[in-house]
Parts: structure tokens; C-alpha cells; sequence
């Protein structure tokens, strides 16, 4: 049904009456007696009848609809190929000495993965509760490589490992950079970028460019300290000459073992999954006054739960479902969807449900399921998202919940509850050994803390050449051309990266994000939204308190409650009182020059 949802869609853009009703209640009196929330949905309508082409010549409507349809089929193909991809690689183990450093329950995880298969020994995949532990802790470096090399040509034109030709994205992403180019070009914009901007905080791609080249000015030099860092301890004490990308991840995690004296592997087994889910659950009510109990609805899978959130008083906030392992049929990553949004009805308000999904490993050997501090970021990060879609106090849908909110600043809710994964009070709570039940020990917490921006100066410029690739793919890369989409991005690469990959690396064709997703010229609005809620969460600093009531309900008054019923800039300037600074996202990530 894909390509007639496209279509209804498509006609819905482009219906004219509908149109010009939105367009002569906008200079009518009636305006003005609207509600503020009413008065956005109505520009907001406007703004997207232009965006869907309804002002284009009646006989260029067919072609701009038949567009849409292509680009809707081809994102969703993108998708399907990078699956069937990651789904198809196995990598089987016979020799249990390949698996040295590999830990406990990784292994485990792996041989009962080979016996659900019917295959003796262990059976490792490129999902990531099963990739990741290998590329960090495997002493094996022909197992890394191996696995690397799968991972990083997913989807791509060779014949081999985690590739089939059928499986290709590499003509998927042509044909749907040529097809935005002509959506821009009918619409009367320059390139595909300045129409993913037309509805974001941001104004022009020159000021993203800008903005993202700033940020790596000042990321660079403490990139490339780490990098330095890593190379030399890598030769020195693990005896890698020849380093290579496969060995990055192991490398940084001896590195940090040998620098903060602990692993991820001993912090995991501090955060069993009752004992984590219980801690965020806290974090909500303490930061807004509200309570979360478990609830009952049908579910799609045994391991999806579901809650509800109330008021003090009992009254129904709003609901969500939380489904947090990793299945051979699920989506990869993690997202939060919205089930059913906030509005007024005849009936009265009708309360939002919301979807909070993650892959995470499931629990084995009759023990709870434990997750890595990354992991537990994740769960707070979709969490935030929850509860901007749950918090709303919108009554329209236009503008409720997520609804309406720029792409650019959707990420401002996510990523400030991030930061109560740091906070020692809040880890107190939230944790408890999976064998013996004990709090997590202040001294790890201590050396966590002082393991926090390990390699910041790295993981910032790997995000801002993501960015900035898909900013210039989007407003300077001729699709037509004869430079590859492999071409612009070595040359991102040689402008900000300091881990180089090998030319066979394939990352365009798994970059679901923006080809299969919907942050196409939109990719910088993580790091956009970083700023937003780093400098949010310094106001908690400011106060002394990670709960202060004063401005945890002021957070809520002027940025959650608010949905997209007024622009996110002022919904920030609202609740800090001035225009965003990023000077708190950089000491939060140690990229301030002592």
C-alpha cells in the first residue's frame, strides 16, 4: 500500500480548494480570533501546501506526485536492502580460542544463537548487541576484520560477506538525489537542502556549513590529540605497527581500561534492566511531578511492556509502550514513534501513547538483562523524546507533542535527559550488580566521570562529517556528475576526519538517516540540538540542583508542554531567557583548551 499512501498524500498536498480555504481564513478577520495554536497550524499549513507543490502550473502536478511516490518507494527499498543485508552476514565460530576477551555473556549470547540456528559453536551477526562487543573486546584481529569489513560494505556492489548486487544502494542514492533535485527545482529552490531547511530553526545551508565548520575548528585539534593518543598506545603497548580501523574501537577500550582503570564489561554488570527502567522512571516523576505505573494493552511482542503516566491526583497523563531487545524482524537502533497524539475531541482530551524502542541483548542465563552506560544514554535519550510527545499540553493536533516542532530542535528533549545519566544521585538509584544486588561503587562512578570525555575530541568530528556530508550532498553534489557520492564524502573526510577508513568502506550505502529516513539536509540538527540542550541543562547547573522544581517546571512550562505550538527558538529564549550559546555543550565535552 506504500506507493497509494504516497499518492493520497501527494493529492492531499496539492488539493487547491483545501488550499485556498487555509490561505482566505489567513487574511480574514476570523484570524485573529484564533488561538495561538491554531494560528501555527494554519501557517504551518500554508507553509507545507507550498512545500507539497499546490501553487506549481496544473500540468506539472502529475509529475511532481509521481516524485513523491519514486522517492517514498525508494527510501523504503534503501531500508529493505540495508536489512536483508545485516540479516544475511553470520559469522561462525568453531574454536572457543577465537572468542578470548569476548565477555561472559556476549558469548553466551552468541552459542545460543548458533543452537537456535542448528550449528555447533557460536554464531555472531552484524546487529549490533552482537558487532559492537566484538569490534571492542575480541583479541582476534582476523575476527575484527572480518566483521569490520561486513559491517562497512552492507548494502554495497561487492559480492561477498554482507553483500549481494540485488542488495546494492548504490543507484538507489543516485536516483534519489537526482529525484530531490527536481522536487527543488520545480518548488523554485536552488538545491534539495534549502527545501529540508525552509521548516528547521536553521535559515540557509551556508549557515549550517557555517556553523558545523566551527564547531570542527574547535574539535579538531582535540580529535587529533586523541587519535595521536590511540595510534601510540596501540604500538606501544598492544604491538599494532600497522593500525587499522578495526582495531580502533578495541584499542580505545584498552586505552581507557589501562588510563580509568575499569571497562564498560565491569559498569554493565552495575545496570540490570529492572534497576535502570526503575531510575528513569524516578528521573521523570522527580524532574515533573508526575507518576509512572506499569499499565495493560495488547502488545506485538512479549517483550514490549506497557505503561501509563499520571498526575498526582490520578488523572491520566498520557501512556507508552517500551520495547527494549534486539529481534531478527525489528528495525536496528533505537527510536521513539507516537502511537496516538494529545488533542481536544468531542469527547473531551484524548491522551497520548507513545512507542520507546531500542536493541538492546536480552537477558540470558536466568538473569536480568544488563545494559553498557551507552545503552542506558539511549534508553534516557528515547525516554526524552517520550516525553515531549507525552508532556504536551497541545489541543490540536498540528501542533501537539512532537508535531510542528522544527527537526532541528526535536533532538533538545532527547538529548537533555542524557545528562541524569552522569548525575551520582541519580546512578545511586539506578543501579544494582547483577549477581550480588550492590549500588554502583562511588570510586568506578569517579573514574566513569573522569572517563566521560575519552575521546570526545574523535566522536565530535566522526558526527560533524556526517553532517557536513550530507549538508554538501544535499546543496553542492551534482547527482548527474562525474563525482561519486564515495568521492564528496573522502573529501568531507580529508576536511575534518582523523580516522581514515579503508576506500573500500561503503558508509553512503547504509546511511539510512538520510536516504531511508527523514534527515535528509537535516543530519547537522543533532549536533544543532546538542548546543540547545547542553545549554538547557546548564540552567539546572546554575541552580544547583539537577531537580530544582523552579526551573525543571519552567523546562516544562516553556519547551515540553509547548509542542510546536511556537517557534523553538522562542520556546528556548522563553525558558533561558536568551538566545542559545555553545559554550556549555563544549565543557560538557572537555573541548574546552585549559
Amino acid at each position: 500500500m506504500r506507493s497509494e499512501v504516497s499518492r493520497f498524500y501527494s493529492e492531499l498536498g496539492q488539493n487547491l480548494k483545501l488550499f485556498d480555504k487555509y490561505r482566505t481564513l489567513k487574511k480574514s478577520e476570523a484570524y485573529a480570533t484564533l488561538t495561538a495554536e491554531q494560528q501555527k497550524i494554519v501557517d504551518n499549513e500554508i507553509r507545507d501546501f507550498r512545500l507539497g507543490g499546490a501553487e506549481l502550473p496544473e500540468d506539472q502536478k502529475p509529475r511532481f506526485q509521481a516524485i513523491m511516490e519514486e522517492l517514498s518507494q525508494l527510501a523504503a527499498k534503501f531500508s529493505e536492502n540495508l536489512l536483508d543485508a545485516t540479516n544475511a552476514f553470520a559469522e561462525i565460530v568453531a574454536d572457543e580460542a577465537v572468542l578470548a576477551g569476548l565477555p561472559d555473556d556476549v558469548k553466551e549470547a552468541a552459542r545460543l544463537n548458533a543452537e537456535k540456528a542448528g550449528i555447533e559453536g557460536w554464531k555472531f551477526t552484524l546487529h549490533a548487541p552482537s558487532y559492537g562487543p566484538v569490534m571492542q573486546y575480541a583479541e582476534n584481529r582476523e575476527l575484527r576484520a572480518r566483521m569490520y569489513r561486513a559491517y562497512a560494505t552492507r548494502a554495497a556492489e561487492f559480492n561477498d560477506g554482507s553483500s549481494k548486487a540485488e542488495w546494492d544502494n548504490t543507484p538507489i542514492m543516485k536516483r534519489i538525489l537526482e529525484l530531490r533535485e527536481e522536487d527543488a527545482r520545480m518548488l523554485g529552490f536552488a538545491n534539495f537542502a534549502e527545501v529540508s531547511l525552509y521548516p528547521k530553526m536553521a535559515d540557509t545551508p551556508a549557515q549550517v556549513l557555517t556553523f558545523l565548520r566551527e564547531m570542527a575548528a574547535k574539535a579538531k585539534p582535540f580529535a587529533e590529540r586523541d587519535m595521536a593518543e590511540l595510534l601510540a598506545f596501540a604500538q606501544d603497548e598492544l604491538g599494532i605497527a600497522d593500525f587499522q580501523p578495526w582495531d580502533a574501537a578495541y584499542a580505545s577500550e584498552k586505552l581507557m581500561q589501562a588510563r580509568y582503570a575499569f571497562s564498560e564489561q565491569e559498569v554493565k554488570q552495575y545496570f540490570t534492566e529492572p534497576k535502570v527502567v526503575a531510575g528513569l522512571f524516578k528521573v521523570i516523576e522527580s524532574l515533573f511531578g508526575v507518576h509512572v505505573k506499569a499499565d495493560e494493552a495488547p502488545v506485538w511482542s512479549e517483550d514490549a511492556r506497557f505503561y501509563r503516566i499520571e498526575t498526582p491526583s490520578g488523572n491520566l497523563v498520557g501512556q507508552f509502550y517500551m520495547d527494549l531487545y534486539a529481534r531478527e524482524t525489528k528495525r536496528g537502533g533505537a527510536w521513539m514513534d507516537e502511537a496516538r497524539s494529545r488533542k481536544r475531541t468531542t469527547g473531551g482530551i484524548q491522551t497520548p501513547i507513545a512507542y520507546l524502542n531500542c536493541n538492546f541483548a536480552r537477558p540470558v542465563g536466568g538473569k536480568p538483562a544488563t545494559f553498557t552506560h551507552d545503552e542506558v544514554i539511549t534508553l534516557f535519550h528515547e525516554a526524552g523524546h517520550g516525553l515531549h510527545h507525552l508532556l504536551t499540553r497541545g489541543e490540536e493536533l498540528g501542533v501537539s507533542g512532537i508535531h510542528g516542532v522544527e527537526w532541528d530542535a526535536v533532538e533538545l528533549p532527547s538529548q537533555f535527559m542524557e545528562n541524569y545519566c552522569w548525575e551520582w544521585d541519580v546512578l545511586q538509584g539506578m543501579t544494582g550488580h547483577v549477581d550480588t544486588g550492590a549500588a554502583l561503587p562511588r570510586a568506578l562512578y569517579d573514574k566513569m566521570l573522569a572517563a566521560k570525555n575519552f575521546q570526545s575530541g574523535m566522536m565530535t568530528v566522526r558526527q560533524l562529517e556526517f553532517s557536513i556530508f550530507d549538508m554538501r550532498l544535499h546543496c553542492e553534489f551534482d547527482p548527474k556528475g562525474t563525482s561519486t557520492v564515495m568521492d564528496l564524502i573522502q573529501e568531507v573526510r580529508q576536511e575534518v576526519a582523523v580516522l581514515f577508513p579503508p576506500a573500500w568502506h561503503r558508509f553512503p550505502n547504509s546511511f539510512s538517516h538520510i536516504f531511508g529516513g527523514g534527515y535528509a539536509a537535516g543530519y547537522y540538527s543533532y549536533k544543532w540540538a546538542e548546543v540547545l540542550s547542553a545549554d538547557a541543562y546548564a540552567a539546572f547547573e546554575e541552580a544547583g540542583n539537577p531537580f530544582d522544581a523552579t526551573v525543571g517546571k519552567r523546562y516544562l512550562d516553556e519547551i515540553l508542554s509547548r509542542g510546536g505550538s511556537r517557534p523553538a527558538l522562542e520556546n528556548f529564549k522563553a525558558f533561558r531567557g536568551r538566545e542559545p550559546s555553545p559554550d556549555a555543550l563544549l565543557r560538557h565535552s572537555g573541548m574546552v583548551a585549559a
